[in-house]
């Protein structure tokens, strides 16, 4: 077996289903889907960047389904699932998901 290097601190689940269902909703003018939306207010890089402190990963149905709004897990914390309005500010969103002391620690 091979092991392959990856810079992750954080990883982030999203949902795929929840995204597409919305259609963007979320960053500076609303066009954006979460994910992308989060990895750009984080730094994230693209989806599959290694050397990204933060992974944005789009996965599978979570079975939660909630109307106009995103499910968002931090793997970290498999716990606490969070429920993303449409619209809702990646400042708020970075904090709710426990990532805000990262964006710190990085600048």
């Amino acid at each position: 077996m091979k092991r392959v290097r990856a810079d992750w601190n954080e990883v982030v689940l999203v949902c795929r289903k929840c995204s597409r269902k919305l259609d963007g909703g979320f960053g500076k003018d609303g066009e954006q889907s979460f994910a992308k939306a989060l990895r750009k207010a984080s730094g994230a890089g693209k989806a599959k960047d290694r050397k990204a402190p933060l992974a944005v990963i789009e996965v599978g149905c979570f079975d939660l389904c909630p109307k106009d709004a995103v499910v968002a897990v931090n793997a970290s914390k498999p716990r606490e699932w969070v429920v993303v309005p449409r619209g809702a500010t990646m400042e708020a969103v970075t904090a709710r998901l426990g990532l805000a002391a990262n964006d710190a620690e990085a600048a």
